[in-house]
């Protein structure tokens, strides 16, 4: 009975081109969707910081802090990029992000100044408060490094951001290796999976219309 309703289905299909057409953009949709699904999920697993011994610099991507103090997003991000710092994998973090309207500080200058009191050279840290969006920041950092004759980085944000970021930094000319918070933002496995699934169409949407 099963096999009958499929060749009927099938005769069907064939019989109506409309209804082929939509068939066939539904099925690659869903394959395209899939396969971006499964590429952002490995890309959250996969820490490039593994097989990669150093770097020109560690890139922190920005998230909300509250009048000059980072949220627990950004803290977690800070104190990875720490770590990196402190086992000599990199000469100098930058961090990044601008504000929203009212702010009184940018998330980049959060940042630094949360690293600065942790005990990080001063120096070894450079804001770079450009950006409300991920691919301007990037690009923001793009231009630093490559006035600095810096070519290589380590991304460091939330697990299931790895894939965009890594997409974006190459298209800016950074050679580019993510390394992720070790506890993400998301605590539950229900806002885990929402954001997995944001994400992979954010990537989607980043591939098909670019940063701009």
């Amino acid at each position: 009975m099963l096999a009958s309703a499929s060749v009927g289905f099938v005769g069907f299909v064939r019989r109506h081109p409309i209804v082929s057409a939509a068939v066939i953009v539904l099925a690659l949709t869903f394959g395209l969707v899939t396969a971006s699904a499964v590429a952002v999920w490995n890309a959250a697993h996969t820490d490039d910081a593994r097989r990669i011994d150093h770097v020109d610099a560690i890139l922190v991507l920005g998230a909300a802090q509250y009048n000059g103090t980072p949220s627990p997003v950004l803290e977690e991000r800070l104190n990875h990029a720490k770590v990196l710092l402190d086992q000599g994998r990199a000469p100098v973090i930058v961090t990044l992000g601008s504000n929203e309207p009212g702010d009184r500080t940018t998330e980049a200058q959060a940042g630094k100044d949360y690293l600065v009191a942790q005990g990080v050279p001063a120096d070894a840290v450079v804001a770079e408060p450009a950006g409300n969006s991920t691919w301007e920041s990037l690009r923001a950092a793009a231009s630093y490094m490559h006035d600095h004759g810096m070519g290589s980085a380590f991304l460091v944000s939330d697990p299931w951001h790895n894939l965009r970021i890594k997409r974006m930094a190459g298209d800016l000319g950074i050679t580019p290796y993510a390394s992720a918070t070790s506890h993400a933002a998301a605590r539950s496995s229900g806002t885990r999976l929402s954001g997995y699934v944001r994400e992979t169409f954010a990537y989607l949407f980043y591939r098909l219309f670019g940063g701009h």
